[in-house]
């Protein structure tokens, strides 16, 4: 039985006096979270038991080969299995009914001790609607689902996963411990492949695993993991929640794949949908009883009008107990090290963020438009995750700036780690888009960097898969657009363009990663300016592989200069782990300067400067420092080996002078080449 949470919310308000003033609601969303930990305690025997949910639904064989399958359908007349095992006879095979809308179906052993449904045999669900009609459906805790073959139409198959135990992955490789600071690398198996085609399991931990470790990486953000039907939804239409998708490949090779990253040290986090599950009845989760409702709310609260989506209804028992086991299932089966929550902001309002722009005033925050049961789910499973594994990782996509969501559970918080910081890339995307390097607006761009809540951790990134995706452009499109494929060749003539775009894409990454939070993304081929942008095959493009894939090739030439901007990444995420940016308190930001285009700000004792002049540079730039003392270049953008000009000597001692400016107690004169960065570390 899980202990009752421990309640100390006089430190949240420490933190934030602000929120004392919202204190009454506060108090009111933690009574009710700690009202569902005792009341699964008294009812289930605690989280843990309540968790397990997978070990009692779906379909499962004994050790003495019997078969027991068991369903949650509150709203059908009756239930049936069916399958290669009975011939596809839909009525044969009927399920008993249980109190609280659960069936049951037992099967036991052939006479000759053998089981009656075979390793990969496929099987589907029959419910009965209340008006007697039949319908067909994959069991929502299907473990591997399939796409027919094409003869056969569409809709994907449910097949027995229960291969013989000698065949069966068994990991080799210790789970990593927690990462000191997170440096994710976000990736999406499927298009990890050069080919024309979907990438594998097995592609992915042979080939991709290793460039991600060598560049310094020790996170992985794995997308569209949970099976979804229609490829082109980037994994956010899921359809079967604990089946791995297999168009990559079974479960065992997303086991080796998994395995693999740990092999590497790499912890492995899964990008988990609880927000929406996709409207496709045959394939997913929508309508399965018959009815409107079942894990959804019915009428309009059950839709997201955007996403043409289903909504959950998270104060319905039996789907807390699908979701909270559904995290669990990924952990304990594939071990995943932590979970990546999408929509948060959609499930966290009952507007789902449409239209809505979020000013930060607090009353957003705490009044009629909160949806408080997904809070509180977010709460328990935040709550659950960090009790059962002290080295678990939680991050919300939450773009409304919610106070206490990465807060502890104790503290009244919603209880994740970090947070992603999306005001990041749009404000990039937004400079880049609409204004000349003389136009560049130095405060706007420190204070959206540094805008974020204390103690409240910030995962952030210059791009991710969103800027990627067709209808958008990645920084380095924005940035060098068709000159890419003409001038990317270090044979090719100097391209003025091309210059300013590397200068100006290794600027961005180092000042969103040592500025804008307390850990830094990356999607997949943007640390090499990946040149094409992201397209699922569909019938607009005539279902082409042609941009759902990554030219590695680009960054593997060595006459191409990708490999200088490669290069580049690798240096700064290793530059990070010798110095330690990342876990520590924000940067102090000295200067910012309009018309110089500099800055410059310190943390954790190291000196970073930018000057994002695209003409001037500065002599004897004076530069306050708090730490007296000898400093040295560590890290450049201008080397040669990162594409640049060698203009900064990284052998020179720099000597601090003991007057203050700045607000700092020190000064120092530098050299200070346009469009360059570079961090100076103490001696």
């Amino acid at each position: 039985m899980a202990k009752e949470p421990q309640v100390n919310l006089e430190k949240l308000f420490e933190l934030d006096p602000y929120l004392k003033s919202h204190e009454q609601e506060i108090r009111r969303r933690n009574t009710e979270f700690r009202g569902w930990i005792k009341r699964l305690n008294e009812l289930e025997g605690g989280l843990n038991e309540f968790t397990q949910g997978y070990k009692y639904y779906g379909l499962h064989i004994a050790q003495d080969n019997s078969v027991v399958a068991r369903e949650w359908a509150p709203g059908a007349k009756e239930v049936y299995l069916t399958g290669d095992f009975n011939n596809w006879q839909w009525l044969a095979t009927p399920y008993e009914k249980l109190p609280f809308g659960k069936w049951e179906l037992k099967i036991p052993p052939n006479p000759d001790g053998s089981c009656a449904i075979k390793h990969l045999s496929e099987i589907k669900v029959i419910i009965r609607k209340q008006d007697g009609a039949l319908i067909d459906r994959l069991s929502p805790w299907a473990k591997y689902v399939v796409p027919p073959p094409k003869e056969l139409g569409v809709n994907f198959q449910q097949r027995v996963w229960h291969p013989p135990a000698h065949e069966k992955y068994m990991f080799r490789h210790r789970k990593p411990t927690r990462p000191r600071a997170l440096r994710i690398y976000e990736c999406h198996v499927g298009i990890a492949t050069e080919e024309y085609g979907v990438g594998t399991y097995r592609n992915f931990a042979d080939n991709i695993i290793p460039r991600i470790a060598k560049l310094g990486y020790n996170t992985i953000q794995v997308m569209a993991i949970m099976e979804h039907a229609y490829y082109g939804s980037f994994g956010y239409q899921i359809t079967s929640f604990f089946a791995a998708s297999s168009r990559y490949g079974t479960p065992d090779e997303l086991k080796y794949m998994v395995d693999k990253a740990h092999e590497h040290g790499i912890f492995v986090l899964l990008d988990v949908v609880h927000s929406h599950a996709s409207k496709n009845t045959q394939d997913g989760l929508n309508q399965f009883d018959g009815t409107n409702a079942c894990y959804f709310h019915d009428g309009g609260r059950g839709e997201h009008t955007l996403w043409d989506s289903r909504l959950f209804n998270y104060s319905e028992y039996e789907v807390l107990r699908f979701l909270l086991s559904n995290l669990r299932w990924w952990r304990d089966e594939y071990n995943f090290d932590g979970y990546r929550f999408d929509g948060v902001t959609s499930m966290l309002y009952h507007s789902r963020g449409i239209g809505e722009g979020f000013s930060g005033d607090y009353n957003e925050y705490f009044g009629l438009n909160v949806d408080t049961e997904a809070l509180i789910y977010l709460a328990i499973a935040n709550y659950y995750l960090h009790e059962t594994d002290p080295n678990v990782i939680t991050i919300a996509e939450d773009v409304s700036g919610m106070p206490t969501l990465c807060r502890p559970t104790e503290e009244g918080g919603i209880g994740f780690d970090y947070r992603l910081g999306m005001a990041i890339p749009d404000k990039w995307i937004q400079v880049l888009k609409t204004k000349s390097d003389e136009e560049w607006n130095i405060g706007n761009i420190v204070h959206t960097l540094t805008n974020r809540r204390w103690k409240e951790n910030t995962v952030a990134y210059a791009e991710s898969h969103d800027q990627a995706l067709v209808g958008d452009k990645t920084i380095a499109f924005w940035l060098m657009d068709k000159e890419m494929y003409t001038h990317m060749s270090t044979l090719s003539d100097p391209s003025l363009i091309i210059d300013r775009g590397i200068a100006l894409h290794k600027m961005i990454r180092l000042i969103t990663h040592s500025l804008g939070g307390e850990a830094y993304l990356n999607f997949m081929g943007n640390e090499f300016g990946h040149p094409e942008w992201l397209d699922f095959p569909r019938e607009g493009n005539n279902e082409s592989y042609h941009y759902a894939r990554r030219q590695w090739h680009l960054v593997d030439d060595q006459m191409l200069k990708y490999r200088f901007l490669n290069e580049f990444d690798r240096a700064m995420h290793h530059a990070e782990e010798k110095y330690h940016w990342l876990d520590c308190l924000p940067a102090y930001v000295s200067w910012k300067h309009e018309d110089d285009k500099v800055i410059a700000f310190e943390r954790n004792n190291l000196l970073f400067l930018f000057n994002f002049h695209s003409s001037k540079s500065f002599t004897d730039y004076r530069i306050g420092v708090e730490l007296a003392g000898k400093y040295r270049v560590v890290l450049s953008t201008d080397d040669a080996e990162f594409g640049g000009f060698n203009r900064i000597d990284k052998n020179v001692e720099h000597h601090t002078f003991p007057e203050g400016w700045a607000g700092r107690r020190n000064y120092m004169q530098l050299y200070l080449p346009c469009r360059t960065a570079c961090i100076l570390a103490p001696q």
